[in-house]
């Protein structure tokens, strides 16, 4: 049932926006009580990125889809779920007009012609009717389409969803709704985003992915004292991959990263990288090897500014590569450009993990480790985390994921590895895993 994850995927994220939006509405509203000006109290970029959002991914791409398969073969099927589904299209078609509307009340507001309180609550009211709309779907229609509809119905309805040709749905328009995604996160508050004042850009182009494995790991043990924390770990990695590696914390998955890595001291095993054997190999031989890490807890150089943590990261690079590189770091993330000069220590937490990511990208990676990319990051962030990643995937870059956002980081890898007490108990695709009962029950709270 692709088409219902994908769905529900899509919910996760407009739930996500409807959250981040109640909340600026609120911290509007207060602005405007202590006196700011309208123009100061309203974001208009902010909210303006995120309506567009709405109107080319929601109302032009996510509706129609529903309405032309799922609701439409639903209806043949189950002619009792008839009342619902019309009224979950009524407001589909009535969604552009809706967003007009919210559109005008936004201008009206920030010229002055409207209360920014009234404007607060028509953007309250018009989340609270799309949390009540997803919520139907996932909990009405959703069940009644996994019972009613036929095995030669959902061929045609993942078809369908799963056309990387499609001009709605497919590889491009995926792409298109990134850079929209990126834009929103951009400009977003740093209460809920980055904060910035311009908007960066996710060049995303396709690259096939190779079958060579780059990295191959036999049985990696590694102790904290008399304490084994890795318990003879054996995996791959190919060339291209995305690989996540999930488990509860204490598993193992940080110390596995920092042992391969070269930080954390290996007692056992081997491993070998690009074919050559690298066991024995110090942590910075490891790094111009062109293994590269982004840490757990960001661990940015605060005293140093944004600039010199960016080139600490290329320090084994030659010289005339580090401008042409901070500039591709400054286009993904322009709050690191506007902030350049700033120590690192005062970037709030998802600026300094776009520093961190964008640290370990300056050495231009053969491998990157990311560990816990997600961790401790607004909702808005924590997917913007993952479009990134998306993003690097999509350019052929060879990815080691540590996250304990399971679900999420499954859903994006090739294939994953489980973790559990220094060992791999189970591995697989990313699909194949999620599908297992007993990783739904254990980590995803399904």
């Amino acid at each position: 049932m692709d088409a219902l994850r994908i769905i529900s995927e899509d919910h996760n994220n407009l739930w996500r926006l409807a959250t981040t939006v109640d909340q600026l509405a609120g911290e509007m509203e207060t602005q405007a009580k202590a006196g700011a000006p309208a123009g100061q109290a309203i974001d208009t970029a902010f909210f303006s990125s995120v309506l567009d959002y709405i109107e080319q991914f929601v109302e032009r791409s996510h509706h129609p889809k529903e309405d032309d398969y799922l609701f439409r073969l639903l209806r043949l099927r189950n002619p009792y779920a008839a009342p619902t589904l019309a009224a979950l299209q009524a407001d589909h078609r009535g969604g552009l007009a809706r967003l007009g509307t919210l559109r005008q009340r936004l201008s009206e507001a920030t010229q002055g012609q409207l209360p920014v309180a009234d404007l607060a609550n028509q953007l309250r009211a018009y989340t609270a009717a799309m949390k009540t709309h997803i919520l139907t779907e996932e909990k009405e229609v959703m069940p009644l389409a996994r019972k009613a509809l036929r095995k030669e119905d959902w061929l045609e309805i993942n078809r369908a969803f799963n056309d990387n040709h499609d001009p709605l749905f497919g590889d491009t328009a995926q792409a298109e709704f990134r850079e929209l995604y990126h834009r929103i996160v951009s400009l977003a508050p740093e209460s809920v985003g980055l904060g910035g004042h311009s908007v960066g850009s996710l060049p995303a182009k396709a690259v096939a992915v190779e079958a060579e494995v780059l990295l191959r790991v036999q049985g990696m043990e590694s102790c904290y004292g008399r304490i084994k924390a890795l318990k003879g770990i054996t995996l791959e990695v190919r060339r291209g991959e995305t690989v996540a590696l999930v488990g509860a914390n204490g598993a193992g998955k940080t110390t596995f990263l920092r042992t391969l890595s070269g930080v954390q001291p290996m007692s056992a095993g081997s491993i070998h990288f690009d074919g050559d054997d690298i066991s024995k190999l110090r942590s910075d031989k490891r790094m111009r090897r062109g293994i590269c890490q982004s840490p757990e807890g960001r661990q940015v150089f605060g005293p140093l500014s944004i600039e010199d943590n960016l080139r600490l990261g290329a320090y084994t690079q030659p010289r005339h590569h580090v401008e042409g590189d901070l500039e591709k770091i400054f286009t993904m993330f322009p709050i690191l450009r506007e902030k350049r000069a700033l120590p690192a220590g005062t970037l709030s937490g998802g600026q300094q993990q776009m520093l961190a990511i964008g640290r370990a990208l300056m050495g231009r990676p053969s491998l990157l480790l990311l560990d816990e990319p997600s961790m401790g990051l607004a909702p808005l962030l924590v997917q913007e985390v993952f479009e990134v990643i998306k993003t690097l995937k999509s350019q052929g870059m060879t990815i080691l994921l540590v996250e304990q956002n399971a679900l999420a980081a499954l859903d994006i890898a090739d294939r994953a590895y489980v973790l559990e007490t220094g060992n791999v108990t189970l591995t697989g695709t990313g699909q194949e895993l999620i599908s297992n009962e007993q990783v739904r029950a254990a980590y995803l709270g399904m």
